[in-house]
């Protein structure tokens, strides 16, 4: 068997604690160090003193494979160029990054020093998106009509006011759209491709921040299906992300990545969600993971990846295109 991947978190907020336990958890990985330029750990660390502790990456006397970079959205390809000059694969959580300069220079840099980047959108991970995917790649739905996904979050103000970039174009690279709602708005892309055309309304109803907390996108496809999509984080208390498809032989509709309603004729249901993994929307209505179940396959995946010398589930490249499918909605609303 092989020796564990010993991994470094860049970061040491919420999502950091999420990889601490989902590494915790794997017996083929291996937590060695936390980078914080603040010299903060991640609370669910404690005390472990097998866990180095340093600012930067480049500062590490413990030998490590690979990083999973666990800083604000637009901080993402600083870590990412900095990994890949030392020869360490990296792992990202979403978005890749929040403009397509920084994403290329992050792929980039990862093809020049021939390390593996992989992207945590994880709910491609689950068995009913792959199921669906694998649906509509097949044709059998017939013609696509129409795809409405809304993913209505609620957030108080207090989040926003938990750090100065929260809810800001800088840093988190926008509201909504680009914070809470881009794991849907990746499945989005990866179901139906990218649009030809897009045009979307955003707004600032209830809270204190610098970019949107509502907005609504309708979008145009080549084949001619009409898309629309909601994200919001004043939707109080916070609902379940929705998606329903429409085609030529009926209609389903899915709730945090399960297949909740098939009317499809001539065609089983092929939710293949077993139990236990259902995804807990913990986005609805606050920031912290309570299921990792998504975020341990992707890890699995990422590890096996490096070690089979393939892509992983979701790479650099796939990830650009959310970035620019969301980065389309926010200039078609400027406009």
């Amino acid at each position: 068997m092989a020796d564990p991947m010993r991994f470094v978190i860049v970061g040491s907020g919420n999502i950091a604690n999420t990889y601490v336990d989902v590494i915790r958890k794997l017996p083929d990985t291996r937590l060695v160090g936390i980078a914080s330029r603040s010299g903060r750990k991640p609370s669910r660390l404690g005390d472990d003193p097998g866990v180095e502790v340093q600012s930067s990456l480049r500062d590490f006397k413990a030998p490590f494979d690979a990083v999973i970079l666990a800083t604000p959205n637009g901080l993402h390809h600083e870590g990412i160029i900095e990994a890949a000059r030392l020869g360490r694969h990296v792992l990202t959580e979403k978005p890749l990054e929040i403009s397509l300069q920084a994403a290329d220079r992050s792929i980039a840099a990862c093809r020049k020093a021939g390390v593996s980047l992989g992207v945590s959108f994880q709910r491609r991970m689950s068995p009913d998106n792959a199921a669906v995917k694998a649906l509509i790649s097949s044709g059998k739905l017939g013609r696509l009509f129409a795809a409405d996904l809304a993913v209505k979050f609620f957030r108080e103000q207090s989040y926003y006011d938990s750090a100065p970039y929260r809810g800001g174009w800088a840093v988190d690279g926008g509201g909504p759209f680009m914070q809470q709602a881009s794991h849907q708005v990746d499945l989005y892309q990866w179901f139906f491709g990218m649009p030809r055309a897009v045009k979307s309304f955003t707004a600032t109803l209830a809270h204190r921040m610098e970019a949107e907390d509502h907005g609504a996108a309708v979008l145009q496809h080549p084949g001619g299906m009409i898309g629309t999509i909601v994200a919001s984080t004043v939707a109080r208390p916070g609902f379940p992300a929705r998606l329903e498809i429409h085609a030529e032989a009926g209609s389903f509709v899915m709730e945090n990545d399960t297949i909740t309603r098939w009317m499809v004729d001539g065609l089983d249901n092929p939710s293949r969600r077993p139990s236990g993994t259902v995804h807990s929307g913990a986005g609805t209505a606050g920031a912290l993971v309570a299921d990792t179940w998504g975020h341990e396959t992707i890890v699995s995946d990422f590890v096996r990846a490096v070690r089979d010398k393939r892509p992983p589930a979701v790479t650099g490249e796939d990830a650009r295109l959310t970035t620019e499918l969301i980065l389309r909605i926010y200039r078609a609303a400027r406009k």
